[in-house]
C-alpha cells in the first residue's frame, strides 16, 4: 500500500490543490485519483531525472539519506537527496534517488549520473558521517572539500555520553563550532578532549577523528558558515513530514514513495531562500581564498618587487 505523508506547519497556499489534498487531508483518496496524481508526478520526475545540468555551476551541495516506510516492502525506502547552491546563491534540488541504505554504490550512481549530465565538481559538500557518500564523492568528484554536519555529529557524540553530561557536553561542542577562528575551534576541541577523554574516550574519538572535516567551513565566507555547518536545507524540508502507517487505497511501490518524496521537495523549492550574502558565492566559485571567514587579499607584485 502507498504511505500517507502528512505536512505540519506549512501553508496550504504553497501547494497545488491536488497536492494539498493528497498530503494534507485525513480522508483517503480513491485508487483512481491516486493513480492520476502519481502518473502526473512520475512524468515530472522523469523529466527531472534527465534534465541538463551543464548551464549551472553548483558551488555548495548538501547530501542526506531520508528514510520512509513503505507498506509491502521489507526494507524502508532510502531516498538519496542532494541540494545545490548555484553561483547566484539560489538553492536547487539536484537529486532525489532510490538508494540502498546509503551505500557507496548507490551514492556513486547518483553522482556519476549528475556528472554525465553536465554537473561539475562542487567546491564543498556537506553531509553527515555516512561513509557511503564520502567514498562515492572521492571517486566521482575528488576535488570537492568535505564538511561534516555538526547537528549529526553532536547527536552521535551525545549518544556515547551519559544523559547527566549532555547539557555540559552540548555547551562545550557549541563553543567549538561557534568559535571565531579555526585556531580557537581547535583549542576548544582540545578542551573537550581534556574534559571528557579519560572517562569517555569513545565520545571524544567521534569528535577527534573528524576534526579537520568538521572545521572546513572556516575556509569560506563567514556569512555562509550557518549554511555549511549542517544539512538543514534537507532536514528542515522533511522535518514536517511523518511517514505514517495509514494507507490510501491502491497498490504501493518504492517508485511511488520516491515520486512522492520528489514532489514534496519540488513544492518546497519555491520557499527556499538564497544563502546569506549570495554575491560571495561567485567569489568562492572563482577560487578566491578565505581564512577564518575573511577574504584574503591577493598580493600583486610587479617585476621590480619580484626581483
Amino acid at each position: 500500500m502507498l504511505p500517507v505523508l502528512y505536512l505540519r506547519g506549512l501553508s496550504t497556499g504553497d501547494f497545488a490543490p491536488a497536492l494539498v489534498e493528497f498530503f494534507g487531508t485525513d480522508v483517503g483518496l480513491s485508487a483512481s485519483s491516486i493513480g492520476r496524481l502519481i502518473e502526473t508526478w512520475d512524468d515530472e520526475y522523469r523529466a527531472f531525472e534527465t534534465r541538463d545540468l551543464s548551464e549551472s555551476d553548483y558551488v555548495y551541495v548538501w547530501a542526506d539519506g531520508v528514510h520512509f516506510r513503505i507498506r509491502l516492502e521489507e526494507d524502508r525506502l532510502c531516498c538519496l537527496v542532494l541540494i545545490g547552491v548555484k553561483a547566484d546563491g539560489t538553492k536547487e534540488l539536484l537529486a532525489c534517488a532510490d538508494g540502498y541504505r546509503e551505500s557507496t554504490d548507490s551514492w556513486a550512481d547518483v553522482l556519476r549520473d549528475l556528472k554525465s549530465r553536465g554537473m561539475t565538481s562542487p567546491v564543498v559538500a556537506v553531509g553527515d558521517g555516512a561513509l557511503g557518500f564520502w567514498a562515492a564523492l572521492g571517486e566521482v568528484f575528488p576535488t570537492t572539500r568535505e564538511q561534516r554536519c555538526w547537528v549529526h555529529k553532536i547527536a552521535n557524540i551525545l549518544d556515547a555520553l551519559p544523559k547527566r553530561l549532555h547539557k555540559s557536553a552540548k555547551a562545550a561542542l557549541h563553543e567549538i563550532y561557534q568559535a571565531e577562528t579555526r585556531s580557537d575551534a581547535n583549542a576548544a576541541i582540545d578542551d573537550f578532549q581534556h574534559q571528557f577523554g579519560d572517562r569517555y574516550p569513545k565520545a571524544v574519538d567521534k569528535l577527534i577523528k573528524d576534526r579537520d572535516v568538521l572545521l572546513t567551513f572556516y575556509d569560506f565566507p563567514a556569512q555562509h558558515w550557518v549554511h555549511l555547518r549542517t544539512v538543514n536545507p534537507i532536514e528542515s524540508t522533511f522535518a514536517t513530514v511523518r511517514a505514517g502507517t495509514n494507507v490510501t487505497k491502491g497498490a504501493g511501490a518504492r517508485r511511488r514513495g520516491l515520486v512522492m518524496a520528489y514532489k514534496l521537495l519540488d513544492a518546497a523549492q519555491a520557499r527556499w531562500r538564497k544563502v546569506n550574502s549570495p554575491e560571495l558565492v561567485t567569489l568562492v566559485a572563482a577560487g578566491v581564498e578565505f581564512k577564518d571567514g575573511t577574504q584574503l587579499e591577493r598580493r600583486i607584485q610587479d617585476s621590480r618587487d619580484a626581483a
